[in-house]
């Protein structure tokens, strides 16, 4: 029987529930960071973010955050802006629904930001005419069946 050498099994790994539910402090960007809207995961760690000053960059998750801070398209994020590579950047931050809206009141993300929209966030909405593409049956096609 092998012997064991780690520290504890799966439920080790999960940890505790620290919630970040509870009330922190609002952080706005400094010098060499950005606001940014994820577009789309990548996978290994990263994702496709249009930042406010309007480009996309390829972001990184920063380890302190990987696997433990889950991040979705549609999530407002605060990214660190790389000196030598102006197309990548890392995601310091991740900002909750709440947070985000009060950015948004303060005038920090401007009022054409969609939030909470989750993966159609670059999508326009259609007019409600057009979207019902479905087929009505009458009882008599129905009997017919």
């Amino acid at each position: 029987m092998p012997k064991n050498k780690g520290k504890g099994g799966k439920n080790r790994k999960r940890g505790k529930n620290e919630a970040d539910d509870d009330k922190r402090e609002l952080l706005f960007k400094e010098d060499g960071q950005e606001y940014a809207q994820v577009t789309r995961m990548l996978g290994n760690g990263r994702c496709e973010a249009t930042c406010i000053d309007g480009t996309k960059r390829l972001c990184h998750i920063r380890g302190k955050m990987h696997k433990k801070v889950w991040i979705a398209a549609g999530d407002i994020v605060l990214v660190g802006l790389r000196d030598y590579q102006d197309d990548k950047a890392d995601i310091i931050l991740k900002y909750m629904p709440d947070e985000a809206r009060l950015l948004k009141a303060y005038g920090e993300l401007p009022e054409t930001t969609k939030l909470n929209e989750g993966i159609a966030a670059g999508l326009v909405e259609e007019d409600e005419g057009a979207g019902n593409n479905y087929v009505v049956f009458e009882d008599e096609d129905i009997d017919k069946i």
